[in-house]
């Protein structure tokens, strides 16, 4: 393990930018589909608010500024990105190698819903590396930033979340694993990265490494 740390028990892996690159196909859905109900919201924005987020914290943004979305927005806007990925997702580059010359367990712990989670997995040729070992936002109370979701994958698994690696691509992700008492080392290779300082935005977060290259996976 880098730094000299022995090697974990157990590897929690976030799905979107870290295992598939489809952060901005999703904001770019989420502001299109935004803009059809009348509401503004650029890109860049979307990736501000809302990176490793739910979509239940869509919602409660807008309801914090007095705004209610429609019933149908939720529905609308899963569709369409179940379309986008299904024509455009693309795996994280070097990933499908990673995983493949891994001895630990792993499992996948998203804030994005099941279906979402393996369709993304499918579309990319990544689910066999999981199986079954998916958990998502939907099967606990709060999402990240919250550690549950990280604690709930490591009770599943049947590890000690201290001997857990979390890799992570967002803040709350990042924040999400510390809370938990895992080691969490942030991944700023997707595209949604390009132009911004991932590295000091994850380091800043709490993040114990920061890398750029799943290539680079193991090096210190």
């Amino acid at each position: 393990m880098a730094n000299g740390q022995p090697e974990p028990d157990l590897i929690i892996f976030d799905c979107d930018g870290v295992l598939v690159d489809s952060e901005l196909l999703s904001c770019r859905c989420l502001s299109e589909v935004l803009a059809e109900f009348g509401f503004d919201l650029h890109v860049e924005q979307a990736l501000e608010l809302f990176l490793g987020r739910s979509t239940a914290a869509i919602g409660q943004y807008y309801r914090e500024r007095g705004e209610i979305l429609p019933d149908d927005f939720l529905p609308r806007l899963k569709a369409r990105v179940l379309e986008t990925f299904a024509g455009a997702l693309q795996p994280i580059p070097g990933v499908s190698a990673v995983l493949s010359e891994l001895k630990a367990p792993r499992c996948v712990a998203s804030s994005s819903d099941i279906d979402r989670v393996s369709l993304s997995l499918n579309v990319t040729g990544l689910a066999s590396h999981f199986d079954s070992r998916l958990y998502t936002a939907q099967m606990v109370k709060h999402g990240k930033p919250a550690p549950d979701l990280f604690l709930y994958a490591a009770e599943k698994m049947k590890a000690d979340p201290k001997r857990a690696l979390v890799i992570e691509d967002s803040v709350s992700g990042v924040q999400a694993a510390k809370a938990a008492g895992m080691t969490v080392w942030g991944f700023v290779g997707g595209s949604h990265y390009h132009g911004r300082d991932g590295h000091a935005i994850l380091a800043a977060a709490g993040a114990d490494r920061v890398f750029a290259r799943m290539s680079d996976f193991w090096e210190a």
